[in-house]
């Protein structure tokens, strides 16, 4: 059987989708790839900035709020007096943070790198994500196959696409990564 892995690579940070008051009504916010750093006397609030994608006003989403300086280590505050890429990905990319702080997050663009096959070879498929994304299994699948939504469920109806382990390949999300298995009957795995 062949192993063919695929890989997710983001093009862009994913957008957060909140009330604009500008605007009034809900809107795309894209992350400005900026920090806000607020020292008030004994304590620091660090802050991912977003712009409204229609009128560009921003929006602060909170990182720490009110904590000792002594509590960052030196790189890390340095870095985000720097808006340091990687620490802004790591941040923007965190959707449990987003989500406790009230807001939607929306898909970022990606591509996904790895080699195409046929939907008739048996091959075992890993897809590997390095951020929690809300992406559909199935959009992935159909974008990198060329497949269309009927052939999709065809295949999960006839038994020819499953998840190792197994999860409903009608909805569920990638979040991390999976491992999916086409062509084979359950007794090889």
């Amino acid at each position: 059987m062949k192993k063919i892995v695929w890989e997710i690579e983001y093009l862009s940070l994913p957008p957060v989708i909140k009330y604009c008051k500008k605007c009034r009504e809900k809107k795309a916010f894209i992350c400005s790839g900026q920090f806000r750093v607020n020292a008030q006397r004994k304590s620091l609030d660090i802050w991912l900035i977003y712009k409204c994608s229609s009128c560009d006003t921003t929006w602060n989403a909170t990182l720490y709020s009110r904590i000792s300086p002594q509590s960052l280590n030196h790189e890390l505050l340095e870095a985000f007096h720097r808006n340091d890429e990687m620490l802004i990905e790591q941040f923007a990319m965190n959707a449990d943070l987003l989500h406790k702080i009230g807001v939607e997050i929306g898909l970022p663009s990606y591509a996904i790198i790895g080699e195409d096959f046929s939907t008739t070879e048996a091959v075992t498929l890993e897809i590997k994500s390095k951020y929690f994304v809300h992406v559909k299994v199935s959009a992935i699948i159909r974008e990198k196959l060329h497949l269309s939504q009927k052939d999709y469920l065809q295949l999960i109806d006839n038994g020819k696409i499953r998840s190792i382990p197994d999860l409903d390949l009608h909805k569920c999300r990638l979040k991390n990564g999976i491992t999916l298995v086409f062509n084979t009957d359950k007794s090889y795995c």
